[in-house]
């Protein structure tokens, strides 16, 4: 809610920040005060964390599984099998509902927002939907472009028209006009332009000639024929990608699957793993181990599809998004902002459906190793500017009566937790839990207690260095193809990074959520617009 918003509605901004900052004030002023209180605090917390860390690495290791069974599933085939099942189950059966439609019937509205990437990042992406494996006449795929991106934008578009354009079912290039009333400039601003010309030009189109087929066919061959029934929005997913996003050959037949064969389809969000791994090998130490350590908690949340939130790369029905008014146009993070927009609208009965199948992403990597570091940072800071989140969704919550209390209690003590707890735990377990040896004093540094602290501490680390073996590995085995000026032994550079997780996890994981949240806190000039992660490539076509 931008502009002046009612009084509680401010307090509810302030929300998150006060419990992050008291948290860490309270630690400083309590290690000094009652330093023996926070000892023992501490030794609980720890042992949590190491709790929690087995427990996230539990589930990381179920999803890895999961995605590559499903990497090696033959998508169109598990169609064709549901079809038949469809097709000889009969007009009574749980099979035959309203969504129990052929895949041949289901088109793909790709979405792709653009800025200022280069040509070659943009043309990668679409040599990626070339080569899946799902009929490409399905296909209605948007380059949405800027008007503020100017003439080079309007460029690569040609390009990419020119080559690109003849090679699907429907081909558009939108492009979305600057200073409209009521936007910021943003991806969730375009997007919801670029959808609703879409509409307009490629899929009423498409509803209006499937009309007229019925109409003038004579005897449709099975209830499944393309000809059976006229379509309407129901037959349309609309996926929306980062314009470096590549999907591997079978996504489409995944997201088909997973959308047919969903209880109550209609009322969800498809969620694919985002792997940052296309330019992984151009990138510094750093910027791997963050964009592994980002992959890696989508992939723990999939694993856990109670508590997932849509994020960045996902696919909707399209009768969902003009339900819900498509993205809101101002506010950064609309791709998590578009499922709490799904769940008060459809009064709490709604969810994010985890595909568990990559997507490749780019990594964030700059030309030198400063501005890397610098984008980085922006990068998170963004993302934990998510946070805008909660306001708007306590705000939902008290305006729709509909929605059970279960329910809200269950979204809202998660959503308000993991920020908090992206803003502080990594603090408290690598900063802060020495601070009652520093500040507390002759009389607590003599007590046993004191002494025993930092081993007890020092051996519970230890053991949560399971998860960074895990992840160690893991890094290994999600590793592209190598390029041929790399070197075997330059797999040890990509283990040993691994020892960067606490720097990485408080420098670009607590301090931007703090800082994210201290801005939501001050509001007015301090709150973040929209920042574009700027993408490039070291080679060219």
């Amino acid at each position: 809610m931008r502009g002046r918003a009612p009084i509680w509605y401010r307090l509810t901004e302030l929300l998150p920040g006060v419990l992050s900052w008291a948290t860490l004030l309270l630690a400083v002023i309590l290690s000094w005060r009652l330093p023996a209180a926070v000892a023992v605090f501490i030794v609980l917390f720890d042992v949590y964390f190491l709790i929690r860390t087995i427990y996230l690495i539990y589930h990381l290791r179920r999803a890895f599984g999961a995605m590559r069974a499903n990497l090696k599933t033959d998508w169109l085939a598990e169609l064709a099998k549901s079809d038949e099942r469809r097709a000889t189950s009969g007009p009574y059966s749980p099979l035959a509902t309203p969504y129990s439609l052929s895949w041949h019937s289901i088109y793909h509205l790709i979405v792709l927002p653009m800025f200022h990437e280069p040509y070659e990042v943009v043309r990668e992406s679409f040599e990626s939907l070339l080569r899946t494996n799902y009929p490409k006449d399905k296909f209605l795929v948007v380059l949405a472009l800027e008007e503020r991106a100017g003439e080079p934008a309007r460029q690569v578009g040609e390009q990419i028209a020119a080559k690109y354009g003849n090679q699907f079912g429907k081909f558009l290039i939108t492009v979305h006009p600057a200073g409209l009333p009521d936007e910021i400039p943003g991806k969730g601003s375009n997007e919801a332009w670029a959808t609703r010309a879409a509409i307009h030009e490629l899929v009423d189109p498409i509803i209006e000639s499937s009309k007229w087929q019925v109409a003038s066919s004579e005897s449709p061959s099975t209830r499944y024929s393309l000809l059976a029934t006229p379509y309407s929005y129901d037959n349309f997913l609309v996926s929306v990608f980062d314009v470096d996003t590549q999907v591997p050959g079978g996504y489409f037949g995944r997201l088909t699957h997973a959308f047919l064969t969903a209880p109550d389809p209609m009322r969800a969000i498809y969620q694919p793993i985002p792997l940052f791994v296309n330019n992984i090998y151009d990138a510094p130490s750093l910027a791997r181990v963050i964009s592994f350590s980002s992959t890696f908690w989508q992939m723990m949340q999939q694993a856990r599809p109670e508590r997932l939130t849509s994020f960045s790369s996902q696919s909707i029905p399209l009768r969902v998004l003009i339900n819900v008014g498509y993205w809101e146009r101002d506010v950064v993070a609309e791709d998590s902002r578009i499922f709490w927009q799904c769940l008060l609208h459809y009064d709490g009965q709604f969810r994010v459906i985890p595909l568990l199948y990559p997507v490749s992403m780019d990594v964030n990597a700059a030309p030198n190793f400063w501005q890397t570091l610098r984008n980085l940072y922006k990068q998170q800071r963004r993302w934990a500017w998510g946070v805008e989140d909660v306001p708007y969704l306590l705000h939902g919550f008290t305006r729709n009566p509909r929605i059970p209390l279960r329910t809200k209690l269950h979204w809202a003590l998660h959503n308000i937790e993991g920020f908090y707890a992206w803003a502080t735990y990594s603090v408290l377990i690598f900063l802060l839990g020495w601070l009652p040896v520093l500040l507390g004093g002759r009389a607590f540094n003599d007590t046993l207690l004191s002494y025993n602290l930092p081993k007890v501490t020092q051996l519970i680390m230890s053991v949560t260095m399971i998860g960074i073996v895990t992840s160690m590995v893991l890094s290994l085995l999600l590793l592209p193809p190598r390029p041929k000026w790399f070197r075997v032994r330059y797999y040890l550079y990509y283990v040993v990074e691994w020892f960067l997780t606490p720097v990485v996890l408080i420098l670009f994981g607590s301090v931007p959520a703090i800082e994210a949240q201290t801005r939501l806190m001050l509001g007015g000039r301090f709150r973040l617009g929209f920042w574009v992660t700027p993408k490039s490539r070291v080679s060219s076509e």
